[in-house]
Order: C-alpha cells, then structure tokens, then sequence
C-alpha cells in the first residue's frame, strides 16, 4: 500500500506508522485513547450522558501507547515536533507521560493548556482542560524549528462536538505553522475527528493520518 496524503484512512494507525519511512516527518500529533480518569479515579459517569461515546471508543493500553510513540520517534526527523495531548491523571503521574517517552529521542520541551471554556467532570475541581505537551526530538532546538513566538501557554477556544474527543482547530493551525513550511507532513496516526486534517489543510500543508473507527477510505 502507498500511503497517500490528504485521505482519511480506516486504520489501525500503528499499521499507518509502519509504512512511514525514517525521519520523514517534521510534526505530528497524538491523541491516546486512554482510560487514566475513568479507571483510575472512578468518577461514577461510566456509560452516562457525556461519559457514553468516550467509554464506547477502542481503548489503548499503556504498551500500545508506547509504541506509537516509538514508532513516532522513529518516523519524525531530528529536532522535529510531537505534539501530545494528555489529562490531567496522565500529567501528574510520574510514570505517566514521561514512562511513554523511555528508548526515544523525544524531549519535554513545553506544554500549552487548552481551555475548553466549558465545565467537565470531577468531585474537587471539575476539569475545564486539557493538556499538551510539546515534545521535540533530539537535539533540541528553537529558533530555526519554530516561528511563532506570540502563541500563549493558555489557549481558550471552544470546540463544536464532532467526536467525544474534538480539538481546538485554530490552536493546532498555530502549531502546525509555527513548526512546519509548504511542502512539510503533517502526521495524526489516532484521528478521530480529524482537526488536525482540516487544520493542516487549512493553512496549506499535506496530511497523512488514519483512525480506526472514523475514516473513510481503506
């Protein structure tokens, strides 16, 4: 199979990742369909209203999630960008989002918090957003890999549902942007509902990505 840009692929995004060749890929971004929150703090909303079509999603486990990381690791080239979204469970657990990055060459170089300017789940603070976290691959570099420097590290924009997890378009245009020139790849291997595609689409860069449930096109 040749992995063409700009279609929306049904796909095991793990298969995806196995026809990309070595540092080909300047950015990309991953949603891990975890279950850190509904399993690990047990809110109760298992199946409920907003909890449904998120606990009826295919679930990663942790070993799944490491190896697309890796995979990304090793598709992304030398000082290029991942750029991961986490929760706030995944955050604040030591082993959590740094344990994904043991055997890469991705570093921690930033995070962005996004405001979804509406209120979540929780019994002490209810959550209001999420995170994510800028990784770049060794070595590390600022200047000459990213262009905007006028992006804020609190980003409020709010979201019409397309998918239990949609994401904010106009902070992944910024991103995509700051990190990429024409011509580049931008790579989402986890799609869901394919922001990222209309985001790189939308500031003229090609896409490849896929999602297992919410493609079009085999």
């Amino acid at each position: 199979m040749i992995v063409r840009t700009n279609v929306k692929y049904c796909a095991n995004g793990f298969d995806l990742l196995l026809m990309i060749p070595d540092n080909t890929i300047k950015t990309s971004f991953f949603d891990p369909q975890y279950r850190g929150v509904l399993d690990k703090l047990n809110y109760g909303n298992e199946g409920k209203q907003r909890g449904k079509q998120r606990c009826a999603l295919p679930q990663m486990s942790e070993e799944t999630i490491i190896g697309f990381v890796r995979e990304l690791n090793r598709v992304t080239v030398k000082s290029g960008h991942l750029f991961l979204w986490v929760d706030k469970f995944h955050l604040c657990n030591g082993i959590g989002v740094l344990g994904w990055l043991n055997d890469t060459e991705f570093n921690l170089v930033d995070m962005i918090v996004w405001d979804k300017c509406k209120i979540g789940m929780g019994y002490r603070s209810r959550r209001k957003s999420e995170y994510l976290v800028v990784l770049q691959k060794f070595p590390v570099k600022a200047k000459a890999c990213w262009s905007d420097h006028a992006i804020p590290d609190v980003w409020q924009e709010k979201v019409e549902k397309v998918h239990p997890h949609s994401k904010p378009i106009e902070l992944q245009k910024r991103l995509i942007a700051a990190t990429t020139v024409e011509g580049d790849i931008v790579l989402d291997p986890a799609s869901g509902g394919w922001s990222v595609f209309e985001a790189a689409k939308t500031v003229g860069r090609d896409f490849i990505g896929c999602d297992i449930e919410f493609g079009e096109e085999n």
